[in-house]
């Protein structure tokens, strides 16, 4: 993912975390954990979701992007 890209169900943590350390806030407000926050979870906004029982990541998906394009 490079900094112009926009975040999907597909986009890595590790992306977000590297490319976009400015969105880790929004992914702990929404419940999602990363490395940056002291939890070792990686993979892809879907799994990471899964795994924790988030139903709303469209929603997110669409705040970390409104995020991006201020």
């Amino acid at each position: 993912m490079n900094k112009g890209k926009t975040i999907n169900v597909d986009t890595t943590i590790e992306d977000i975390v590297q490319y976009h350390p400015e969105l880790i806030r929004i992914l702990v407000e929404h419940g999602l954990t990363c490395v940056a926050c002291g939890e070792p979870l990686w993979g892809t906004l879907q799994e990471n979701a899964s795994r924790q029982g988030i139903t709303n990541l469209e929603e997110i998906i669409n705040t970390l992007n409104q995020s991006l394009n201020k």
